[in-house]
């Protein structure tokens, strides 16, 4: 007996498939994340706050400011989100940049005013420290954040012993230098395009290879990472090898932007400024997760904020109060939404 044809519509289950309006968008808040929408509501206020107090703060020759005076910390909270996601952190990044201030500008005045040497032998530095902080960490089984803070000190004491705690060099009548510090390309800085690069590399490297997944598994569960055949030592100190030379770079704007190398001026409290970029762009501080994206706003937001601030005359003093409780804040959050429990109360 054959079987009565259907009447039903046959593009019914094509729009029964279909997703709702409602799903849609919470797809699309799932791809944009809380966190990052969080982050953009906070700008729209700043940005509205300032730009309310004073006319000139949403120009564009004012947000080329804001942005050149974030590459160099943006650079630091790039590579800091990759330490942290690794399950670690990195406290000496802010010396090892004025290390590499000093020596691109030593180098550069003392060889013959050759500004790639002098850049060439600042990133080898900092690879060098990297490497270094990374086998303290491995090899002397040391906490990540004692043997960074040990290198806090150590590198910047190092920086102020080469240069005598003075700037060194000039290096404004070199024309590379010139166009790292001042040049533009499209009208916008070429300090930021270098960012805006860093940025991109660092997602790909995290979110499309084996080498970034490998690193998101170390973070989550170094335990189960192991069992699976990724060898963790390798990847943590190759991590801190990638900061060292991050940090170098940052190093080198720094000297570019100030135009001599800076021992400490400049570099002091940049470690804070990335740590709290990453924790406030959603990196949990105990690893496993975290993004370039939401790091690049909490550095776009900082940097906001600190321009408006500074434009409407409050002390630098309270500037720095303001850095300590975004970072508290934003710790506090990550805590409550992952329902860990407070330390000393009961669960």
């Amino acid at each position: 007996m054959t079987a009565a044809p259907s009447t039903a519509d046959p593009r019914s289950d094509d729009i029964d498939a279909l997703p709702s309006p409602a799903t849609r968008s919470q797809r699309w808040l799932a791809r944009a994340g809380g966190q990052n929408l969080g982050l953009l509501g906070a700008m729209a206020v700043v940005l509205a706050l300032f730009g309310t107090l004073n006319s000139n703060y949403l120009s564009w020759d004012n947000i080329q400011v804001i942005a050149e005076a974030v590459t160099i910390s943006g650079l630091l909270a790039v590579v800091q989100t990759v330490v942290i996601i690794c399950g670690a952190l990195d406290i000496s990044v802010g010396s090892q940049a004025g290390l590499a201030s000093v020596t691109s500008a030593m180098v550069f005045t003392s060889w013959g005013s050759n500004a790639f040497l002098g850049m060439g032998v600042a990133i080898a530095i900092g690879a060098v420290i990297g490497l270094l902080n990374g086998v303290i960490i491995v090899y002397g089984r040391v906490n990540s954040v004692i043997a960074t803070l040990a290198g806090l000190a150590a590198y910047k004491g190092v920086a102020q012993l080469v240069s005598d705690g003075r700037a060194q060099g000039y290096v404004l009548n070199n024309s590379v230098f010139v166009f790292l510090g001042r040049g533009k390309i499209a009208g916008i800085p070429v300090m930021v395009w270098l960012l805006i690069m860093a940025a991109v590399a660092v997602h790909i490297l995290l979110k499309q290879t084996d080498i970034g997944r490998n690193i998101y598994a170390i973070g989550g569960n170094d335990t189960a990472a192991r069992l699976a055949g990724i060898n963790l030592n390798k990847y943590l100190i190759a991590v801190y090898a990638l900061s060292g030379m991050v940090a170098a770079v940052a190093g080198i704007l720094l000297t570019a932007r100030t135009g001599s190398g800076q021992p400490t001026s400049g570099s002091d409290g940049l470690e804070l400024q990335a740590i709290t970029a990453a924790a406030l762009g959603g990196c949990a501080l105990k690893g496993g997760k975290g993004g370039i994206g939401g790091t690049l706003l909490a550095v776009a937001l900082l940097g906001a904020l600190q321009n408006g601030l500074t434009v409407q005359g409050v002390n630098a003093f309270w500037q720095n109060i303001a850095q300590g409780l975004l970072l508290v804040a934003a710790v506090v959050i990550q805590q409550r939404r992952t329902g860990e429990r407070a330390v000393g109360l009961p669960a």
